[in-house]
Parts: structure tokens; C-alpha cells; sequence
């Protein structure tokens, strides 16, 4: 209870509700929808039916406008946080893993980690990644350049995916995972993040889930979809690339750094070579970490790039990866290709450089060492 001599509490959330007059697409565990709501108009909606049910035409909703009143790009929903007169029946399977943790959406999933699961005493008993190559990029928007790359190379391989707390929370918030389903070996969220394949605690025992339940011969960990930039060095969710970096080294794995190159970005911060992957693999990844360019970025952009990684720690390997077959590989994924709103034909090297780095996680992979 609030004392008289204590400040009322400031609202965090925008508080709304209307009623669904549209139902829009729907993938993995996601539903859009068009919500009227008093004093808004038409708002744009999402629910995720694993946590709120499934709202269907003529349901009032309850939504927290919070981050569409802010007109943000990626996460610029209104989200709908009950559908109070029809809520969905009680949870009844497995798993005592709390994520979202004592945030009003706190939801219990079974972590391939914990006692009760049958992959527990793998988990337990493993200790190293075998030598798995692990690709890190600081967005989301990397992952399906990345296994363009890996797959061009080698359509053989088994690809997982690590999903951490950068971004979005829920792996169905992802329309890129929906349509990558059959491309992966599976979906392994960690930290906070839920909603994969596999649900793990921590980065470290998500990596080990990829390699010794999924099988994987490569993993990639980016941030779920968004992230938050301040203009900083440090003030950027992406900056856990370092730490990722740093996991993948203790557990014997080897890491490698899918650049966030630009030509297009008009911050001049992020042209050449991203201050974040600088900050992220320069200065946060103390176990070393390969860093992956590509051929074929044109003279003025490879010659920037080059300055931009001359300052590298010793502990860091810059490797410059052939690009013959990438464009056509990247132009081929079934994800359209979109990075803070730019497509491959508006920044073609960010594209170049993730699919680069699978290409060089690919050959780590087939050949146990790092090519020559």
C-alpha cells in the first residue's frame, strides 16, 4: 500500500482496450489483428495465442499500446494482454523454468537444463561444443544471410539457432523462424527470450543443447527481432555478442563474428565497419574471436573495412572469405531480406558479410580446421 508521504507510482504502461474488427496473418504462435479502440482509431495488433488465447472478430481486448503509440519499427504492435470475457484454460503440461520473470506476462516453460527432462544428464554430463563452429551477429536480420552462406556451401549441414534476450522476447514474435522452420535443425531460446524448439537458462547451456540435443554442426546467436540503441558504444543490446563470443571460447567452441558492414546506414557510426561489432568482438569477446569479411564489397568499402579491423587484438583473426555464389545465394532465401529497412539491393554488404561468415562456418565444418 502507498503511504501518504509516498509519490503516486508513474504508469509504465499505455493502458487500452478496444474490440477485434480484423483478423490478419498468423504464423508460428502469432496473430495479427485490427483492434478499435476509443480515442485510437484502428490500431495494429498482435497476441500470441500461447499466452493470451485466441482472440477472435467481436472480442474486446485488453492491449498495452506502449510501443505502437511510439511508432517504433520492428516492435510497433499493440499488444494484446488478455482477452478478458473468454481466457484460456490453465497450463497443464511440464516445466518449472520461469521467463519474463515477475513481469506481469512471467510465463513457465521446461528447460532442456532442468531436473525433470529427459535430456537433464546430457546436459549435465556435457562440457565442451566439440570444436562447433558458433556464428554471432549482433541483429536478428543476420540470421537467414548467415545460413545462406552456411547452406551454399554445404546444404548437408545441421544449422541450430540461438535466440538471446537482446530483442524480442518471444521466438513467435520472429516471421523470419516461422519461415525457416524446415532450414533449421531447431530453435533454442535462452536468458528471458522463450518460445524455441528448446528452452535453456543460460547461452551456455543453450549452445550446449544446439550441439548435443539438436545435433548441430554449425549454430548461429543473434538478439531476437529489434534491439535498443542508444548512439553509444556500450548502450546497445547487441553489445552481448562479446559475451556470446566469450561462452562459445569456455566451452570449446570456436567463434565467429558476422560483421555488421554498411555502405547504405546514413549514421556515419555504422558505415564501414558497425562501432557495435567493434565494441562487441574488439573489446567485450576476451577469448578471440574470427572476424569475417567478405571479397567483393568494391575497392572504397573493402579498403574502409580493412582500416576499420587494422586496430584488432592480437586474440582476434580477421579472415577475408571468397564471395563467388553468395548474391544468388542471398537473392534465393526465402526470407525477404530486410535489415532497419533496407533490402539486399539497398545494403548489399551487410547481407554479404553474415553470408560470408557462414561460408566460413561451413568450411570450418566440413574441415575441423580453419581453411588456408
Amino acid at each position: 500500500m502507498t503511504s501518504a508521504s509516498s509519490p503516486t507510482p508513474v504508469s509504465r504502461i499505455r493502458w487500452r482496450r478496444g474490440r477485434v474488427t480484423e483478423l490478419g496473418r498468423s504464423w508460428r504462435d502469432a496473430q495479427e489483428m485490427t483492434v478499435e479502440v476509443p480515442g485510437d482509431g484502428a490500431v495494429r495488433a498482435l497476441a500470441h495465442p500461447s499466452l493470451v488465447g485466441s482472440p477472435a472478430l467481436g472480442d474486446d481486448v485488453l492491449l498495452n499500446t506502449t510501443a505502437w503509440a511510439q511508432q517504433l519499427g520492428t516492435g510497433g504492435y499493440a499488444l494484446v494482454v488478455a482477452v478478458p470475457d473468454r481466457l484460456p484454460p490453465d497450463p497443464t503440461g511440464p516445466g518449472h523454468l520461469v521467463k519474463n520473470r515477475y513481469s506481469p506476462l512471467q510465463v513457465s516453460v521446461q528447460g532442456v537444463d532442468e531436473q525433470q527432462t529427459e535430456h537433464h544428464d546430457l546436459i549435465a554430463a556435457a562440457e565442451d561444443l566439440g570444436g562447433m563452429p558458433v556464428v554471432v551477429a549482433d541483429l536478428h536480420s543476420a540470421l537467414p544471410a548467415v545460413l545462406a552462406g552456411v547452406h551454399v556451401t554445404d546444404p548437408a549441414l545441421k544449422v541450430a539457432y540461438v535466440m538471446t534476450d537482446g530483442g524480442a522476447l518471444p521466438a513467435a514474435f520472429s516471421r523470419t523462424l516461422d519461415t525457416l522452420t524446415d532450414d533449421l535443425a531447431g530453435v533454442v531460446t535462452v536468458g528471458q527470450a522463450f518460445g524455441g524448439d528448446l528452452e535453456a537458462v543460460t547461452v551456455h547451456t543453450g549452445l550446449l543443447a544446439a550441439r548435443h540435443v539438436l545435433g548441430a554442426d554449425v549454430t548461429v546467436v543473434t538478439q531476437g527481432p529489434g534491439n535498443l540503441g542508444t548512439g553509444t558504444p556500450w548502450g546497445f543490446s547487441g553489445v552481448t555478442a562479446g559475451e556470446v563470443c566469450n561462452a562459445t571460447y569456455v566451452l570449446g567452441g570456436q567463434a565467429i563474428g558476422a560483421l555488421r558492414i554498411s555502405e547504405a546506414d546514413p549514421r556515419p557510426r555504422h558505415r564501414g565497419v558497425s562501432h557495435h561489432s567493434l565494441t562487441a568482438f574488439g573489446r567485450v569477446a576476451l577469448g578471440g574471436v574470427t572476424l569475417v569479411a567478405p571479397r567483393g564489397l568494391g575497392s572504397a568499402l573493402g579498403a574502409q573495412v580493412e582500416e576499420d579491423l587494422a586496430g584488432q587484438p592480437e586474440r582476434n583473426f580477421v579472415e577475408w572469405v571468397d564471395s563467388e555464389g553468395l548474391d544468388e545465394a542471398l537473392a534465393a532465401s526465402p526470407v525477404t531480406l530486410s535489415t532497419m529497412g533496407r533490402g539486399l539491393a539497398e545494403d548489399r554488404a551487410y547481407f554479404l558479410a553474415a553470408a560470408a561468415a557462414g561460408r566460413y562456418a561451413a568450411q570450418l565444418a566440413i574441415f575441423g580446421l580453419p581453411p588456408v
